[in-house]
């Protein structure tokens, strides 16, 4: 093993970085307007919009401590189709917003360092009630989705850009978080990276829980070919990239 590197990326997980910064000097202390919450649709996108919490009685019941106990990773998905409250439900509880603060800030349903959120959700869409398979992105703003693009072939797509795990394509939706970092980089500056990390696993645990609530599961994705599947969700790598995955299926 090369002792350098691992002494290096241990290092990374420490928060000794924050003491080399000088605060006064990020964008919010020198009076940047902070970016934006999401992602603002395209003029000629029409907005889906998603049932809301009075669609989602029949999900409500489910014992916490089952909940976490019942917790795991799922690799085999039933063929049946996930409903659009389901779906609705599930990018709620991961990213969905319960007050807009200020602009550029707003409290939603996980925690952030900062309150930054610098995360997209993408979703690609195979089997999902009353929706074409694609690509879609989440607007938690308006808890609606908006199609990307039409896309009969990602059963094809999936395995190549998973590295080859190909239960992700069984699945009738695969959840993609995308970083913006600069969200995060406009409050922290070079400590923003460490906390962006933490952040997304907050997020792909609230799918976990999430998920028990409905009879579905999922599967925590970390390894991948970041070209190809930056290429899927049709981002450019560098101010925005794919972090972590998550497909979702009936189980």
């Amino acid at each position: 093993m090369d002792e350098d590197k691992i002494t290096e990326q241990r290092d990374f997980l420490k928060d000794s970085l924050r003491q080399t910064i000088d605060f006064r000097f990020t964008d919010q202390q020198q009076g940047v307007e902070p970016p934006p919450v999401e992602k603002a649709p395209q003029p000629e996108q029409k907005l889906i919009s998603l049932p809301g919490q009075e669609h989602w009685n029949s999900f409500r019941g489910t014992d916490l401590i089952d909940a976490i106990n019942n917790r795991k990773s799922h690799r085999r998905f039933k063929p049946d189709v996930l409903t659009l409250a389901e779906l609705a439900f599930l990018l709620w509880s991961t990213q969905g917003i319960k007050q807009e603060l200020a602009p550029g800030t707003a409290l939603r349903t996980v925690p952030s360092a900062g309150c930054r959120h610098p995360f997209e959700t993408y979703l690609l869409i195979t089997n999902v009630e009353g929706l074409t398979a694609g690509l879609y992105r989440y607007l938690p703003l308006e808890h609606a989705v908006v199609l990307e693009r039409e896309d009969d072939d990602l059963v094809e797509k999936l395995p190549a850009a998973t590295l080859g795990q190909v239960f992700v394509a069984a699945a009738p939706v695969t959840f993609v978080w995308t970083a913006i970092p600069y969200r995060t980089e406009w409050r922290y500056t070079t400590a923003a990276h460490r906390v962006i990390l933490m952040d997304i696993g907050h997020v792909c645990q609230n799918l976990y829980l999430a998920c028990e609530s409905i009879n579905c599961g999922t599967c925590a994705i970390a390894a991948y070919h970041q070209d190809l599947i930056d290429q899927l969700v049709e981002v450019d790598g560098t101010d925005e990239f794919t972090l972590y995955l998550a497909p979702v299926g009936k189980c």
